[in-house]
C-alpha cells in the first residue's frame, strides 16, 4: 500500500530558470523557454505540484520598463505555457532594486511567505527551483528545499533534471 502523495508547491524563478535570461526582458516576443522547461513543468504538474512564479524584476525600479510592460510579458508567458497545457497558479514579482531594502526581493522571503499565505501551505511542502544563489538563500531562509540549476556541484544541469529531483523529494 502506498502512502498518499503530499501536494507539493514549486516556487519557480523566471529569468535563467523558466526562460532564457535576456537581461531586463522588455519585449514579450523575445520569451524563449530554457532547455527542459516544458517537459519539466508537465512532470511537476502531473506529480501534483502547484506551479508558482517568484521573480525579482528590478528593471522596474531601475526605470528600464514599467509594470504594464511586465504584465504583457507575463501574459505572453502564460499564453505560451497554456499551449503546452501548463498553468502557473500565481506570479509574484518584486520591482525593487538590490539596495532598496525590500522584504520581497530574493534572497529575502517576502514572495515565498506571500505564496504560503495565499495558497495555505507550509515550507515543508515547497521546493524552490532557480538558477541563482539568491533563489537558494530565499528557500533556505523560508525553510524550503532548494534546487539550483547551473554548472557545478550540487546543481541540476537543466530544468528537467531539477523537476525530477523535486518530484523525488516529495514521493
Amino acid at each position: 500500500m502506498h502512502a498518499p502523495r503530499r501536494q507539493g508547491f514549486a516556487l519557480l524563478d523566471r529569468d535563467g530558470t523558466i526562460i532564457v535570461d535576456k537581461n531586463y526582458l522588455r519585449d514579450p516576443e523575445l520569451i524563449e523557454f530554457a532547455p527542459g522547461v516544458i517537459e519539466g513543468l508537465r512532470m511537476l504538474r502531473d506529480a501534483g505540484f502547484t506551479l508558482i512564479l517568484v521573480t525579482n524584476q528590478s528593471g522596474i525600479g531601475r526605470g528600464y520598463f514599467d509594470e504594464i510592460c511586465l504584465e504583457r510579458i507575463h501574459d505572453r508567458l502564460k499564453m505560451l505555457l497554456a499551449l503546452h497545457s501548463v498553468k502557473l497558479a500565481a506570479i509574484y514579482f518584486c520591482p525593487h532594486g538590490p539596495d532598496d531594502g525590500c522584504e520581497c526581493r530574493k534572497p529575502n522571503t517576502g514572495m515565498a511567505r506571500q505564496a504560503m499565505a495565499d495558497f495555505d501551505f507550509t515550507a515543508d511542502q515547497a521546493v524552490v527551483i532557480g538558477d541563482s544563489l539568491a533563489d537558494v538563500q530565499m528557500a533556505e531562509a523560508a525553510g524550503m528545499k532548494a534546487i539550483r540549476i547551473g554548472a557545478g556541484q550540487d546543481c541540476a544541469n537543466d530544468f528537467l533534471e531539477a523537476a525530477k529531483l523535486a518530484i523525488s523529494q516529495f514521493v
